[in-house]
């Protein structure tokens, strides 16, 4: 009878343990009929952007269209929204020639990437970086050479927020050949109307430094480089400068 039982129980354990494989199948049947349909669904991608600017184009923009073209990208730019380029193409596409519509003045930062912040790509800016975004003989030759050789409409003077360039010629800095380069900036800094703390723990002040540095670095252009004076008393460009704040990437023009 014990025997009988065993057999009886263990025939009902195998019957269930099949009944529950048989179904297995159909539901992954049903599984995998999704995952097809799924895979059969056309990808849409983005195309990317493999132009980069013509002579033509760069002869039909105007300084404020340079300037609205880069507010528009720095939007973007603040909305994680960067224009999806095939970077490799346009190298290719630009190795013959290139007509970038402005040059930008910034500083060596790191937390500055002037091409991201403005959303451009291959060929559309010239990049002139230096600690605290001053102008010197290299750099004026090199703002003459984008404008009047290469045809760019737009000389941008981009200084940030606590920069630390500039807060160093605020504390008078000694440092080796740092030394003489803040002296480039100090000007800037003497100029600012404070009569509170004048150092850099004080923000507020920095932040006017900054301002004014921009300022003195536009000022310097137009009386330092005749060719460039000219080009912006013709309406041919524009010198105008602009301060971009690391807390938001936003970059605010200045008037």
């Amino acid at each position: 009878m014990k025997k009988v039982f065993k057999l009886t129980m263990l025939t009902l354990i195998v019957a269930g343990f099949t009944a529950c494989n048989q179904g297995e199948p159909a539901k992954a049947e049903t599984k995998s009929d999704e995952q097809s349909t799924e895979l059969e669904q056309p990808q849409v991608q983005e195309a990317l952007v493999e132009e980069i600017l013509t002579q033509e184009q760069q002869a039909a923009l105007s300084p404020d269209d340079v300037i609205q073209s880069f507010k528009e990208g720095n939007e973007r730019f603040m909305n994680n929204d960067l224009t999806k380029r095939n970077t490799s193409q346009q190298v290719r596409n630009s190795t013959l020639a290139q007509f970038p519509k402005a040059i930008v003045l910034s500083c060596v930062d790191s937390r500055v990437p002037v091409e991201d912040v403005l959303d451009r790509g291959i060929g559309d800016i010239f990049v002139a970086r230096v600690a605290g975004n001053f102008v010197n003989v290299d750099m004026l030759g090199s703002m003459e050479y984008a404008c009047e050789v290469a045809g760019s409409k737009l000389v941008l003077v981009m200084g940030h927020e606590h920069c630390g360039a500039v807060k160093a010629a605020v504390d008078d800095v000694q440092l080796g050949n740092i030394t003489p380069m803040l002296e480039k900036i100090r000007p800037a800094v003497d100029m600012v109307e404070y009569k509170g703390d004048r150092t850099s723990k004080n923000p507020e002040f920095v932040e006017m430094a900054c301002a004014s540095n921009v300022r003195h670095t536009i000022k310097e252009i137009r009386e330092k480089s005749p060719i460039l004076k000219e080009m912006e008393d013709n309406g041919e460009i524009k010198i105008v400068g602009a301060i971009y704040d690391l807390d938001t990437g936003k970059v605010d023009f200045m008037d």
